[in-house]
């Protein structure tokens, strides 16, 4: 199984790319996000690949990081979700926005991608509230919080309590980790304030 390509970016096409690694050329597919972000023709690429190999063909998915890939496994053990649809939500959402919606419980926002009505996105978000990758006790949005604050994908009222948390002498990091701590028990659509008092709560565990 292949884990990963490292060569040269030979061409692209709507929704794939052909990585040149020692004069083979590869077709690998992926998201509209990670084919805009790639390298130009003819300058060196890496990609994390997901393999998948069926009777009549093998198909290659790629992804500019393992915690991208990860998350486009984790999606399609949703029912209703196959590869392309867990690659456009990848497309509208990258991982850190993807993580703060599911643990925000953002429909609307999951509900961006091609294919996603209301249903599979509500479903999305119950489902994978439990099942995201772990990145220590705080889970994904610890990993993918600050990237997402830096990006201003997060929803503005967690980038606010991490912000105020930041503001009163913590490290972004830290404050990023307990606010990924304090979203997995806030209630749904829960505001600034309330996210700031369980945070600190959390910090206090400490």
């Amino acid at each position: 199984m292949i884990g990963k390509l490292r060569g040269v970016i030979d061409s692209q096409g709507e929704d794939f790319v052909i990585v040149d690694v020692g004069g083979v050329g590869y077709v690998v597919h992926c998201s509209s996000r990670t084919l805009q972000n790639l390298p130009a023709q003819g300058e060196a690429a890496s990609l994390s690949i997901e393999t998948h190999v069926r009777e009549d063909m093998i198909r290659l998915y790629g992804f500019r990081s393992d915690q991208e890939r990860e998350w486009f496994r984790l999606l399609q053990g949703v029912q209703g979700v196959g590869a392309k649809v867990a690659l456009a939500i990848l497309s509208v959402l990258e991982p850190g926005a993807l993580a703060a919606a599911i643990a925000t419980g953002d429909r609307t926002a999951i509900a961006r991608a091609p294919g996603v009505g209301p249903k599979l996105a509500a479903r999305i978000a119950a489902e994978m509230k439990d099942k995201a990758p772990a990145f220590g006790d705080a889970g994904p949005v610890a990993a993918f919080l600050p990237g997402a604050i830096e990006d201003r994908s997060a929803p503005p009222a967690v980038a606010d309590a991490v912000s105020a948390l930041v503001n009163l002498g913590y490290g972004q990091s830290q404050a990023a980790a307990a606010i990924a701590a304090a979203l997995r028990s806030a209630p749904e659509g829960a505001g600034a304030p309330a996210l700031i008092r369980l945070g600190l709560r959390e910090l206090a565990k400490g």
